[in-house]
C-alpha cells in the first residue's frame, strides 16, 4: 500500500544517504583486518556522545563530536594517530550509496519536496552533498546546529514542519538508524527504515510505517 499526501520527504544523511564505512574502509589495508570493527566503534561512540551532550545540554558541533569519537576508537583499536587527519578528510568525502540521486529525481519529477534531516554541522553536509554532485537535487539542508540539540529531540523533526509549513503527516521520513525511525514516527511522520544489513528494530514501542532495502525502493510507496 503506498502513503498518500505527502509533500516532503526528509532524508537522514549518515548511513541513509551516504555510506559511515567508507572512510575507514578507503584505509583498511593500513587499518588491517579490524577496520569495520573500528568504524563501528566510532559511529557508536559518536552517536552516544550527541545522545549524552543533549542530556547534558553541553552541545557542540557534529565536527567536534565526531574528531572526539575517532579519538576514543583510535584508542581502543590501537590504530596508528598517523591515519587520524586522514581519516577525517574521508569522513568528508563518505561515499553516496549509488540509488541516491535516482531516488531525489524521482522525487523531483513527483513534485515532491527533499531535505536532509541531520546532526551534522553544514559545512559537513555540504561537503558530503558536493562530493556525490546531488545538491542541487535537494531543495533544503536542515542541520540540528540551527537548535542546538541532536536527534531524536522533537525539535529537531519540527524543524522540517517550519521549513516547509506542513503537518507532520505530509512528511515522509527516511533513516537507517531505527532509533531515529523512532524519534520521526512519534513526532508524528510517515517513517521509512532503510534497512540495508537486515537488522532488528528497537523496541521502542513504535514500528515504521515502511521497511525497505534501500532508496530505490521509495519509488514503489510514493
Amino acid at each position: 500500500m503506498k502513503i498518500e499526501n505527502i509533500k516532503v520527504c526528509a532524508f537522514d544523511a549518515y548511513g541513509t544517504c551516504f555510506d559511515i564505512n567508507s572512510a575507514a574502509q578507503e584505509l583498511s589495508s593500513e587499518i588491517g583486518e579490524d577496520w569495520l570493527s573500528f568504524s563501528s566503534t566510532w559511529r557508536t561512540v559518536q552517536l552516544e556522545y550527541t545522545w549524552l551532550r543533549s542530556l547534558m545540554k553541553k552541545y557542540v558541533d557534529f565536527w567536534k563530536i565526531t574528531e572526539d569519537s575517532l579519538d576514543f576508537a583510535m584508542d581502543a583499536h590501537k590504530i596508528n594517530i598517523k591515519f587520524k587527519n586522514q581519516l577525517l578528510n574521508l569522513y568528508k568525502k563518505l561515499n553516496a550509496y549509488p540509488e541516491l540521486s535516482n531516488c531525489l529525481e524521482y522525487l523531483r519529477d513527483k513534485k515532491i519536496k527533499t531535505c536532509i534531516l541531520s546532526n551534522g554541522s553544514p559545512i559537513l553536509l555540504n561537503d558530503l552533498v558536493n562530493h556525490a554532485n546531488v545538491k542541487n537535487l535537494f531543495d533544503n539542508i536542515l542541520s540540528v546546529d540551527e537548535i542546538k540539540v541532536y536527534k531524536p529531540d522533537p525539535k529537531v523533526y519540527e524543524m522540517v514542519t517550519k521549513k516547509y509549513k506542513c503537518t507532520p503527516n505530509e512528511v515522509c521520513f527516511m533513516s537507517s538508524n531505527t532509533w531515529d525511525v523512532v524519534g520521526g514516527g512519534v513526532y508524528g511522520f510517515h517513517t521509512c527504515w532503510v534497512n540495508r544489513f537486515e537488522k532488528e528494530f528497537d523496541r521502542l514501542d513504535y514500528q515504521p510505517d515502511k521497511i525497505i532495502k534501500d532508496l530505490s525502493d521509495l519509488s514503489k510507496l510514493l
